[in-house]
């Protein structure tokens, strides 16, 4: 992942926090969460739109 991955990622552990109502000491939880959904956004994405088409 590159820089701008980590933003992204970064904003998303943000929202998920906050929706969780802003817990305290569970960082690294939501850092992973957030990883884990825009993955596999990505791969939901690559899988409909391939580019041998």
């Amino acid at each position: 992942m590159n820089d701008t991955d980590d933003q992204e990622i970064s904003k998303r552990a943000h929202q998920l926090w906050e929706q969780a109502g802003r817990p305290s000491g569970r960082d690294q939880e939501f850092w992973y969460e957030a990883e884990r959904q825009i993955k596999a956004e990505r791969i939901r994405h690559e899988l409909k739109m391939p580019d041998n088409l």
